[in-house]
């Protein structure tokens, strides 16, 4: 069977770009079948007979815009082949029917193509039509310096990285389609060269896994199951090194001393498990390091050492408790400690410098409501020592230099800002350096050469969207690189204000205000954003373009680290089990109540707007407190909780315990009424005020009927309500033609509804 899948995989990557002629446009579906196993198929042709495009969708992998190539049409016989015939497929066109063969690999499949109309996701009769949420996006009006395209428009060029040995730098470029390519840069000779070529399919990330060769990833039309390619820095050798079809793909460790090598994770055994995989970057050649079997237990997490080897994996236990287990001896991993899911014990590097070769750097919250980060001994299960903590936040991480013989440089954690705790001597020198040079700004080490010769630095702030400088460290010289932004002046840009406050029932809670200019004469209209997760996520102070966006339009934007939100310790963390839609949005609530004290927003003029967990907060919103907002905005939202944990991923199974323990388990009949209670669905004529759906059809997370059944149920009370879907979308748009469309329909939504001091109908 195996071979079988091969060949599948291997049929749906090589059809590429197709011209027909014009009885040929339009769009035709079939089914390839062999041995017993059906791969359905659609086409779309456009144009004329001697200037045609086409594309091919395959619905049950997720895939939707596949390019085609190599395609001849004469006397009704149509001819497609690939991989310099390789792959080929012949058919007679009759009417409305194509009946061939396809033939690869010496094997042949009968295909008959039919024409007619593609099968989407979800009910295709509900979203709004193109001219209509264009009308929408018109009601954005006035005199404003800046448009969305501004905030919005991915940057010229951005994510520059140094090669390992500094010789090259490499950065994404976008063309006037909107593609972001990535280029290598000679940095001695200033030779440019184009090495990754993006096509319909996104490239969702790059980087270097070796002086010579880069690696990317890339999923089908949003879908996340994620791809690994390589291609060599002069843009030969490009390999799809996990061409398997369903499975995702995730990078667990890079091995500098193996140059040819590196560690990843497939759910190719099974879709809700990973497998550990030493994969050659150059081949794609596989081997299999470790085998994830117990499906009632399986392992969640995976410990590599820098040579590649498996040093422990954290298991689910009965659905909410985690093992971690440890090879004092290699290969024989015993268990070490059982812990609860929410508590935290995590290796964040092994101390390569000390002789004891099961000494780490650990960050826990085993001993503690905050995490906090220890030098610890694996094998005797004891803490070393206590390296940082901060009173009111949980540590973030640590880095380690592996030029200087892994010498530990500092500590960070994320407070009001994100902080760096300079420690070794080397780092304090460079921070202190850095700090003069930058002043209030946040400044990262976004990238550096293994000798540390060549450092990449990010520059950011509230008010400034991002700069790369380049510091040479030789010549002690530090240079603007790249301005990320431009065109958004950070004078014109408003404050990002931490506030705290506290809860109706007493919980200390903290958040941010982004304030317009308009502020200083009064109350303003505010759009309140909850965040997505729920669990574990928070917001943070920096540059958010959605804020600077209402900000430009005279709105606040709120944003409440609700219970439940990470960061603030696990106690705050446990106080919103069970808590969602519940106490969880009393919290954004009582934020909105304690901006509207402080005389800085219009109670009258408050809109609710998030993205999953955050849309089903504006739909909670919506139902919970009918009167307290004006508006709603429901990006990729859960409506159901039901039919949401019903349609989750494969790979999100073995955690549906988890799901359960954050928001509330079916099967316990006082928790499925509580569902009943805060699922949206179920309460639709409780909204009395306009609402805006957005959806990606391909969402893996959040399935189209969860938006599907909040507009259905609503335009069936004859509520008009705009619904934007995007077919080549997933859980969030990350096309940029997608994202204008969403954000100019968004603000003339907002406009209508908040600019005249009413709810407008």
């Amino acid at each position: 069977m195996q071979y079988y899948k091969t060949t599948w995989v291997v049929l749906f990557l090589l059809f590429l770009n197709v011209t027909m002629g014009q009885t040929i446009n339009g769009d035709w579906s079939g089914k390839l079948n062999a041995m017993g196993q059906e791969l359905p198929l659609i086409f779309h042709f456009s144009g004329e007979d001697d200037n045609l495009t086409a594309t091919m969708d395959s619905p049950a992998q997720g895939a939707t815009g596949i390019p085609l190539d190599e395609v001849s049409f004469n006397d009704n016989t149509i001819t497609l082949s690939a991989m310099g015939g390789q792959l080929t497929y012949e058919a007679k066109v009759d009417g409305d029917a194509m009946n061939g063969t396809l033939k690869q690999a010496g094997m042949e499949f009968p295909l008959t193509l039919t024409k007619g109309e593609l099968e989407k996701p979800g009910d295709v009769s509900l979203p709004s039509s193109e001219e209509d949420l264009k009308a929408l996006a018109e009601q954005d009006t006035g005199n404003y310096k800046y448009s969305v395209k501004d905030y919005f428009a991915k940057p010229a060029s951005s994510s520059f990285q140094l090669s390992p040995d500094g010789t090259y730098m490499s950065y994404r470029e976008k063309d006037e389609n909107l593609k972001n390519h990535v280029y290598v840069k000679n940095t001695k000779t200033n030779a440019v060269k184009r090495v990754i070529t993006e096509g319909e399919e996104l490239v969702r990330g790059y980087g270097w896994a070796n002086e010579n060769r880069l690696i990317y990833v890339m999923d089908k039309g949003g879908n996340e199951d994620y791809h690994m390619f390589a291609v060599d820095v002069d843009g030969s050798n490009q390999k799809e090194l996990t061409p398997y079809e369903g499975v995702k793909v995730e990078i667990l460790a890079m091995l500098k001393d193996d140059k040819d090598h590196m560690v990843i994770s497939m759910n190719k055994n099974n879709p809700q498990v990973f497998d550990p995989y030493k994969i050659n970057i150059k081949t794609g050649e596989l081997e299999q390091l470790y085998e994830n079997k117990d499906l009632e237990n399986p392992i969640m997490g995976y410990e590599f050492d820098k040579d590649g080897n498996l040093r422990g994996f954290m298991r689910l236990k009965d659905g909410v408790n985690t093992q971690f287990y440890y090879a004092v001896e290699p290969g024989d991993y015993q268990l070490m400690q059982t812990t609860k899911w929410y508590e935290s014990f995590g290796i964040i590097s092994f101390d390569y410098a000390s002789d004891n070769p099961h000494d780490a750097y650990v960050i826990s919250n085993l001993e503690s409501d905050k995490a906090k980060i220890y030098k610890y001994d694996l094998a005797k299960k004891e803490i070393i020592e206590e390296l940082f903590s901060n009173d009111q936040y949980d540590a973030g991480g640590a880095s380690i230099s592996r030029h200087r013989n892994w010498e530990l440089d500092y500590f960070s954690y994320n407070g009001e800002k994100n902080k760096i705790i300079p420690v070794s001597k080397y780092y304090k020198k460079l921070h202190k350096k850095l700090s003069k040079e930058f002043g209030d700004y946040n400044f990262y080490l976004s990238d550096k050469t293994d000798d540390e010769s060549q450092y990449l630095i990010y520059v950011t702030s509230d008010k400034l969207y991002g700069r790369y400088y380049a510091y040479d460290v030789k010549n002690d010289e530090i240079k603007l690189l790249y301005d990320l932004m431009p065109q958004l002046k950070e004078e014109d840009m408003a404050d990002m204000i931490p506030i705290s406050f506290k809860s109706r029932d007493g919980l200390d809670l903290h958040g941010y205000i982004t304030l317009p200019k308009e502020a200083a004469d009064g109350p303003v209209p505010v759009v309140v954003n909850p965040h997505g997760g729920p669990q574990g996520i928070r917001d943070s102070w920096g540059f958010n373009p959605e804020a600077q966006l209402f900000a430009s339009r005279g709105y606040a934007t709120l944003q409440v680290n609700f219970r439940v939100s990470g960061g603030y310790g696990k106690e705050f963390l446990r106080a919103g089990f069970k808590e969602i839609g519940r106490k969880a949005m009393d919290d954004v609530e009582d934020g909105l109540q304690y901006v509207i004290d402080k005389g800085w927003v219009d109670k009258d003029r408050a809109a609710i707007y998030g993205g999953s967990h955050g849309g089903y907060a504006v739909l909670r919103g919506l139902t919970k407190t009918p009167d307290l907002y004006a508006c709603g905005v429901d990006y990729v939202g859960v409506s159901n909780l039901f039919t949401f944990m019903e349609t989750i991923p494969a790979y999100w199974k073995p955690y549906l315990d988890i799901l359960k323990a954050v928001w509330y388990d079916p099967d316990v009949p006082e928790e499925k009424a509580i569902m009943n209670e805060v699922s949206p669905a179920f309460h639709v004529d409780k909204i009395k005020k306009p609402l805006f759906v957005v959806q990606g059809a391909n969402d893996p997370r959040v399935n189209i009927d969860e938006s599907d059944q909040i507009v259905r149920q609503l335009r069936a009370k004859g509520v008009n309500v705009p619904y934007m879907v995007k077919y080549d979308e997933g859980h969030g748009f990350a096309k940029e033609e997608n994202r204008m469309d969403l954000y100019e329909a968004m603000m003339g939504f907002l406009a209508q509804q908040l600019k005249y001091g009413k709810v407008k109908g």
